[in-house]
């Protein structure tokens, strides 16, 4: 490591060179926020939340044949206090929104998500009132990757875009999540105000309710007897 001294020194060798000069091979000039997004793109922390056949080929990603040690993401943790990479395979049911919605929260800044298969992006083949029509309704989706399932090498081609976008947009300046699109569907509850809407100590309109909730709110045969 070069150690600079005062320039000017008589008498001296001093290894401190003038950048206009030149510099010495072994130092280099960056910026804090590009050093910092260099660093996090070449070590994801992948979050995987695999629910049907997109997650079979997630974890063909992840096999010793298509190496994605190669771009630093191969290890996944199921704690998402770990994670800086969520990764949605497959198909997500309305009674599962909410886990996912919770799972994203835990997950602390800076952090991405990729939408993977077509059941991710827009529901796919199940046009049901039970499966989510595109999990970008309730949380911010970065990167979309189609196909029944995709492939794995469609995968790593998202995963180095993601990498692309970490380094371009930066992680350091709070800027790099301006470009995307506010969910549209409802935001999740805090765990508070569920124990409170199970109290009874919070009301709300149906409307407001999630499925689960408005079926814990029902009243029995009891509640309804004077």
């Amino acid at each position: 490591m070069a150690i600079a001294t005062p320039a000017g020194a008589a008498g001296s060798s001093s290894p401190f060179v003038n950048p206009q000069k030149g510099l010495p091979d072994n130092v280099f000039l960056t910026t804090l926020n590009a050093a910092s997004s260099w660093a996090r793109k070449n070590s994801l922390w992948p979050m995987p939340f695999a629910t049907a056949c997109c997650g079979i080929e997630l974890m063909a990603t992840a096999s010793s044949r298509h190496d994605l040690a190669r771009f630093g993401a191969e290890v996944m943790r199921f704690s998402p206090r770990q994670c800086d990479l969520m990764i949605v395979a497959g198909r997500v049911a309305m009674k599962m929104m909410p886990v996912l919605q919770r799972i994203w929260l835990q997950m602390p800044e800076p952090k991405w998500c990729i939408s993977m298969g077509a059941c991710a992006c827009t529901g796919g083949v199940f046009d049901t009132y039970a499966v989510v029509q595109g999990v970008d309704r309730f949380i911010p989706v970065d990167l979309y990757v189609p196909g029944c399932p995709p492939r794995p090498e469609q995968l790593i081609a998202g995963i180095m875009q993601i990498q692309e976008l970490v380094q371009r947009t930066g992680t350091m300046q709070g800027t790099e999540f301006q470009y995307r699109n506010r969910p549209t569907g409802p935001a999740p509850f805090d765990a508070d105000e569920i124990i409170r809407i199970r109290e009874g100590q919070l009301q709300l309109t149906p409307l407001e309710l999630p499925v689960s909730l408005k079926q814990a709110q029902t009243p029995t045969l009891t509640q309804a007897t004077p």
